[in-house]
């Protein structure tokens, strides 16, 4: 890793400290309450394969290293919490990998029938397993993962009203965070680079204040949400640059309704997932749809095995006015194993298939406990007979081998 990359990290690292020192001035004298956690590790990926375009590096083994700390101060009886946790990864190959984020970096108020947050902060929607529909508030980090579940921290002022007919949060979203990308030279990139000069439908651009509402509520055996987003969407459309070199980004102004339930009942799990959006060219909707059934301390032992099923539906259309999609008619079959030891193992495999083309994406997770403080995570993601067609087609040769091993504190 070169020089440049150690100097930009500290003073980072010096930047957030200042910052987070300056918060803690401004708190009370009464803050009482104190706490420092975190996660700090190291990474390896490894492609069995070689890229699939001669521009992106061919190493085999990409290295990398992370830490999340969290600081945590609550005074007035546990009624306010002042929460920092930044993020800092440094990789050995990919440039945009090595990078910094503040993932949370807000004060939480805790009234008698409501809670307020201002702030960073990381809010997540939806039952789905394979695809979170619904999950529009926070961008994606996609140089740490492709499966959606990183996310940025976003800029927002939340406020939940806790009544008996259930919690409506009302959002306000100053300011929009674009989605990161690998490299130009990375894998996972795609076929071709991903341009840094996006363009936008607001004439605010990145500074256009979003605004959106969540209602949910639990009804006996149902838990029920029901979601409204309007401002620039988390997910680019691209198009080719005039060189035909890389792929701009465009963030379009979208409504999006969401939808999502949850059914309960004894080994059962129902869920559903459904959006509607408008922006993106033509009106679309979209859904997920499935059910987990659970077999508990199966051949005796006190392991769970949970069998999951789902089907993945996306309308919109092929045009250049809506981003591409490849979950537009997919079925989703995995399992999930808790083996309820000491360790915490578990895993979780499944498979994604187009029911038209065949295009199949395969992903394994397991991980373990090692000792008290010690984390070993695993995570294969393989690309099966992509159609060309298809919007993966470009990651056809990206299988990856990812093994971390964590330490917390």
């Amino acid at each position: 890793m070169t020089l440049r990359y150690w100097v930009w990290a500290g003073a980072l690292g010096a930047y957030l400290g200042m910052y987070f020192l300056g918060l803690l001035a401004a708190l009370p004298a009464s803050a009482q309450d104190w706490s420092v956690s975190g996660e700090v590790g190291v990474e390896a990926r490894i492609f069995p394969n070689s890229p699939a375009y001669a521009d992106q590096t061919d190493s085999a083994l990409s290295p990398s290293i992370f830490i999340e700390p969290e600081f945590v101060v609550e005074w007035s009886g546990g009624d306010d919490r002042f929460t920092f946790k930044p993020y800092l990864k440094l990789d050995a190959d990919d440039d945009n990998r090595s990078h910094a984020d503040i993932r949370e970096a807000n004060w939480l108020h805790v009234g008698e029938d409501y809670d307020l947050v201002i702030g960073l902060d990381k809010v997540y929607w939806g039952v789905a397993e394979s695809r979170h529909l619904v999950d529009i508030i926070n961008q994606d980090d996609r140089v740490e993962d492709l499966d959606g579940e990183d996310k940025l921290g976003q800029p927002m002022l939340q406020l939940a009203l806790n009544k008996d007919w259930g919690t409506t949060t009302l959002f306000v979203l100053p300011g929009f965070r674009e989605r990161t990308f690998p490299g130009d030279d990375a894998r996972l990139r795609g076929s071709l680079p991903i341009s840094d000069d996006v363009t936008y439908d607001a004439g605010a651009e990145a500074y256009h204040v979003d605004f959106a509402i969540r209602w949910a509520h639990s009804i006996g055996d149902f838990d029920i949400g029901l979601s409204h987003f309007h401002g620039t969407s988390r997910e680019p459309r691209f198009r080719v640059s005039s060189g035909e070199t890389e792929l701009v980004p465009h963030y379009d102004l979208i409504d999006q309704t969401g939808f999502d339930l949850q059914y309960t009942k004894d080994a059962w799990l129902l869920k559903f997932e459904a959006i509607g959006r408008a922006g993106h060219g033509q009106y679309f909707p979209a859904s997920v749809a499935g059910v987990e059934y659970t077999l508990f301390q199966i051949f005796e032992s006190d392991a769970d095995l949970g069998l999951l099923a789902e089907y993945l539906y996306d309308g919109r259309d092929d045009s250049a006015d809506a981003p591409g999609t490849p979950f537009q008619d997919d079925i989703f079959l995995g399992a999930r194993l808790a083996l309820n030891d000491e360790q915490d193992t578990s895993l979780l495999a499944g498979v994604i298939v187009d029911r038209v083309e065949g295009s199949t994406l395969a992903t394994v997770e397991a991980e373990r406990r090692l000792g008290q403080d010690w984390r070993l995570a695993v995570e294969a993601r393989m690309f099966i007979g992509i159609d060309r067609a298809d919007v993966l087609h470009g990651l056809r040769r990206d299988d990856v081998l990812t093994v971390r091993l964590s330490r917390f504190f």
